[in-house]
């Protein structure tokens, strides 16, 4: 009765069902806050208290979307967007097989090549919906191929977020007693990455494949104002040289706030826009990404609360004794923890350090090698992206598809994704973990 009572078991139940009930995902997030701190014996006032607190934790995130946002909204104005809108348009109009992956693919180098994160999907898809409806192409289909290109190359890759991402992985697990470093982590974690790729091709090919139909509706103002182009001109090559110095401060400085600052000045001097033109600019981006910024930061408070009530350690604690000498229930308790916990925090770069405490602990008491427990640790984190509401890896494709109201984020992005992403890493990690 006390596992069922814990309060990340009952936060994270009332957060998956407030979402499934169609409660926007904000409010959801704040009442299974709410709700842990309370269960965990926090009292409101402190819950609430604790819950502010903890905003900073996400801080950076949420400024790096708002400024993400502006950048992105910049480009698209400047009609640079619309060359590869049109492009697609022309190659891709009758194969919705190749649309897929081609989404992907843009969407992987969104990861580690032009790290914008998700920033360019509300400026990319809108203007391609109407494309998508002549094609009957089911949305689902598109929210797993942005949903794996959001995750899988930074799960696989030590490159841009990817480098961010291992480096977070090794140090939680230094700092918890078991010395690795980004290679230890990069010469397994591509195992996840195949078993998402698995999944992707599933749903591309299979479970999504049949056509479904969508009627054209106006897009939103902002995204449809956004979405217009122009010919090539010298402001587009302005554009190109701040997108270009953007990923340069990003992968030498690591800091996406700086990157986009930098890459919007560059455009302003450089004309691309004009100075009076800016606050425009920055409405429009937090209108663009102001949700989900809010989303991250709540995300970041209530994962204090979840830390302030020791909620996570008690759950391990309650599992333990079910474990006993056996590593594959082990692996199977030990991944569904990192389920539940990811669930509800919504990121994998702020859950890890929260479950390494634990993890690299039990897993050497189990008998896990340090490769087996790398692959735990990042499925665990990788979870979380792939599949909850609170997440921007989630959220990101519904701001883009949903431009019309045709795309539900829990029916047509949280769970497709969830089917095809969690349940192959869940996999992975617990077979994998017994070889390794």
């Amino acid at each position: 009765m006390d596992l069922v009572l814990n309060p990340i078991i009952l936060s994270v139940v009332l957060l998956c069902a407030l979402c499934l009930a169609k409660v926007n995902v904000l409010i959801s997030l704040l009442i299974a806050a709410i709700a842990a701190g309370v269960a965990g014996g926090l009292g409101l006032t402190k819950t609430m208290t604790v819950l502010a607190n903890g905003f900073s934790g996400n801080a950076t995130t949420a400024l790096s979307y708002i400024l993400l946002g502006t950048f992105a909204v910049s480009i698209a104005k400047t009609g640079l967007m619309q060359l590869l809108v049109d492009w697609l348009g022309r190659h891709m109009a009758h194969r919705p097989v190749a649309f897929c992956l081609t989404i992907a693919f843009i969407s992987c180098l969104s990861q580690n090549v032009v790290p914008v994160h998700i920033a360019f999907i509300p400026l990319l898809i809108p203007p391609l919906l109407a494309l998508m409806n002549k094609m009957k192409l089911d949305r689902r289909a598109i929210a797993c191929s942005l949903g794996f290109g959001l995750t899988a190359p930074y799960i696989s890759l030590p490159v841009g977020f990817g480098l961010i991402f291992q480096g977070i992985v090794a140090d939680s697990m230094t700092s918890s007693g078991m010395k690795t470093t980004v290679s230890d982590v990069a010469s397994v974690a591509w195992l996840l990455g195949l078993s998402m790729l698995a999944g992707l091709l599933f749903a591309v090919f299979v479970l999504y494949r049949r056509p479904r139909a969508y009627r054209d509706a106006p897009l939103d103002a902002t995204l449809a104002e956004a979405s217009r182009g122009g010919r090539l001109t010298a402001k587009h090559w302005v554009t190109l040289a701040a997108i270009l110095l953007a990923v340069v401060v990003q992968v030498t400085l690591e800091s996406l706030p700086l990157a986009a600052l930098l890459g919007l000045t560059v455009m302003m001097v450089g004309k691309a826009f004009r100075f009076s033109e800016l606050d425009s600019r920055i409405d429009s981006g937090i209108s663009m990404m102001g949700l989900i910024a809010f989303v991250m930061l709540i995300a970041g408070g209530y994962a204090a609360v979840l830390k302030e009530t020791g909620a996570v350690k008690e759950l391990i604690e309650g599992v333990v004794p079910f474990i006993g000498s056996s590593r594959i229930l082990a692996a199977v308790i030990i991944t569904v923890i990192g389920l539940i916990v990811t669930m509800g925090i919504g990121t994998s770069f702020g859950t890890v350090p929260i479950l390494a405490v634990i993890y690299v602990p039990l897993c050497a008491a189990v008998g896990f090698s340090l490769p087996a427990t790398v692959l735990l640790m990042t499925a665990a984190g990788a979870l979380g992206d792939a599949g909850s509401p609170a997440s921007d890896s989630t959220l990101g494709p519904t701001s883009g598809l949903n431009a019309d109201g045709q795309h539900d984020h829990i029916w047509d992005t949280c769970v497709p994704t969830f089917l095809v992403f969690n349940i192959p890493l869940m996999l992975m990690g617990i077979i994998g973990a017994q070889f390794l």
